[in-house]
């Protein structure tokens, strides 16, 4: 957050109660007023050599996270950088990153978080392989319940990245999931992140901005 007013302290008050719950459920988490804060705390998380990968975020790279993976500072796995014959190898790769980095669909206040995925190379790779997993998402995506996060992804995160996706999927024209059985569907995985078993492994950023769908 950038400034005092009302509506900035009780949003800020929402990321504490967040992170405190974050790390009830054995999830470390921190809190990023700002962008720039956020690419500081990426840099001095991730030490330089390490490999990295990636799922597909909006919120990634309008925080400018991508761009610092992409600095040489890192072994950056970058599926944006090889063709469609050699995705599918880069995707599998990601499992043995030092450090894989995400934001997620929704955050609750209980600590939980929630992610859909169409390939669900990236909610696999949240579950199990990297060492580390690194969340950096914006405050708005933050909801009260597991039925809350649901609601998101169903009216903002689905349409939005169908969309920004060129899917021909129902939810481009109505703006609403659908439920739909479309071939280009890309809410097929829904994995819930309730606690995490291995102390330190998952790391989130909680931002101070808007970021993503």
């Amino acid at each position: 957050m950038t400034n005092n007013s009302p509506l900035a302290q009780v949003h800020e008050k929402m990321i504490q109660r967040t992170m405190k719950m974050l790390e009830h459920n054995n999830m470390t988490a921190y809190y990023a007023p700002t962008i720039q804060d956020a690419q500081r705390l990426v840099k001095e998380m991730i030490p330089q050599g390490a490999t990295v990968a990636c799922g597909g975020s909006m919120s990634l790279e309008e925080a400018g996270i991508v761009e610092i993976l992409r600095s040489g500072d890192y072994t950056f796995w970058d599926r944006a950088a090889v063709d469609s014959t050699q995705q599918d190898e880069v995707l599998r790769k990601a499992f043995f990153a030092d450090y894989y980095l995400s934001s997620s669909n929704a955050v609750t206040e209980q600590g939980e978080l929630y992610n859909v995925d169409g390939n669900a190379n990236r909610v696999a790779a949240l579950c199990y392989g990297p060492k580390h997993v690194l969340f950096v998402v914006g405050y708005n995506k933050i909801v009260p319940t597991l039925e809350h996060a649901k609601e998101r992804v169903q009216a903002v995160a689905a349409p939005a990245n169908a969309i920004r996706l060129h899917r021909d999927t129902p939810c481009t024209i109505t703006g609403h999931c659908e439920n739909c059985h479309s071939p280009q569907r890309i809410c097929c995985t829904t994995v819930i992140h309730q606690q995490q078993r291995e102390p330190g492994r998952i790391q989130v950023i909680l931002v101070g901005e808007e970021l993503g769908y």
